[in-house]
């Protein structure tokens, strides 16, 4: 297991490299060219550019997270042959970097969605939040003004609002896409890009859906461990993985996350470790890593990976934001450093207890 933190980029994230360069047993980053736009390629150039920032700062880059699917492959459309290749270019670029890990998903229009993103918590602290209630009463547009609202100035990821400028002609691509075509589609574009993934050991690890369910009626595959497995058979090939996201998959009840571990074993190849606390079965806030500040056995979490002998990337997910910290919500530095922590924490009594078994 390597302990790693999602960094933005310069430009993009108030955190800077150094400042999680001495977070206590952080080695690495997940990151990202997040100036880029799905379906563009990224520059081998530019790779190498963010490559050599993060290792002057004494650290490596641990994995991507994310190179953006466009909808055209999403959707099926004539035109995501082009796109595909685009990524295939991607990938070979970030191959010859040395880079071997690219997480992503497969969502319609909103890669994730929360009703608030600053609920006041009893200890003061504020956190990304959902209620099914309070979408219900909204239609898309009016979510994606109130994301907007409570970005506190930031672009959040997968709300851009070039891109969602054009939230009706995104809904009218998906109107004919339902679940199966969106597992097709799936399909066909891991079939494309697996022979490049294969050339450069490359591991594509898809994103669970957050929430585990339909949105605004949109279909939504990679949300329980029966998909999970689906996923998996139908391109059976080790670079097509996945990346075991707590929050996400927790967001439904029905799922459990050990049995998932257990079930996914071998193709795990990046997690998000974090907590949620559930209010009522239609309504979660994040809460902080610790166990008891929420709803999951985190011990469960991390000792399920510990023994499907997991060595990817973690990074904690999503934190609180705390002690006055202006940030992009979810993204600051001292809730996810506290969580960075209490994992490794976890890891180290987990991995003790593990050797004393064995003598």
């Amino acid at each position: 297991m390597e302990m790693t933190l999602r960094w933005y980029g310069s430009g993009y994230d108030t955190v800077t490299l150094e400042q999680i360069r001495q977070i206590p047993g952080v080695t690495g980053v997940i990151t990202t060219l997040y100036g880029t736009k799905p379906g563009e390629v990224w520059s081998r150039r530019d790779i190498h550019a963010l490559k050599e920032e993060v290792e002057a700062a004494g650290l490596h880059i641990a994995g991507i997270e994310s190179v953006n699917i466009h909808d055209a492959i999403k959707t099926g459309a004539p035109e995501r042959d082009t796109y595909i290749d685009n990524y295939i270019a991607t990938l070979r670029h970030l191959g010859q970097e040395d880079i071997h890990l690219v997480c992503y998903n497969f969502m319609p229009v909103f890669d994730w969605t929360r009703t608030e993103l600053a609920r006041k918590r009893p200890d003061g602290s504020t956190v990304l939040a959902y209620s099914q209630k309070q979408v219900d009463a909204l239609d898309p547009e009016t979510m994606f003004a109130s994301v907007d609202a409570g970005s506190g100035g930031f672009v959040m990821p997968g709300w851009e609002p070039d891109r969602l400028a054009h939230l009706k002609d995104l809904f009218a691509m998906y109107r004919q896409v339902d679940e199966e075509a969106l597992f097709a589609n799936l399909k066909y574009f891991l079939e494309r890009i697996l022979p490049v993934c294969r050339e450069y050991d490359i591991s594509m690890a898809i994103h669970p859906d957050d929430p585990a369910w339909s949105v605004f009626g949109l279909p939504r595959i990679i949300t329980c461990k029966e998909n999970l497995l689906r996923m998996m058979e139908m391109v059976d090939d080790p670079h097509n993985g996945v990346t075991l996201c707590t929050g996400s998959l927790g967001t439904n009840p029905d799922n459990d996350l050990v049995d998932i571990i257990h079930s996914l074993k071998g193709r795990i190849h990046f997690a998000h470790v974090r907590n949620l606390k559930y209010n009522t079965r239609d309504d979660f806030e994040e809460a902080a890593h610790l166990s008891s500040d929420g709803s999951f056995d985190m011990y469960a979490i991390m000792k399920a990976l510990y023994d499907i002998g997991f060595t990817g990337p973690i990074r904690p997910d999503h934190g609180r934001m705390i002690w006055g910290e202006k940030a992009m919500p979810g993204y600051g530095l001292y809730d996810r450093a506290l969580g960075a922590a209490y994992l490794n924490g976890l890891w180290e009594a987990i991995e003790k207890q593990g050797k004393e078994r064995s003598i």
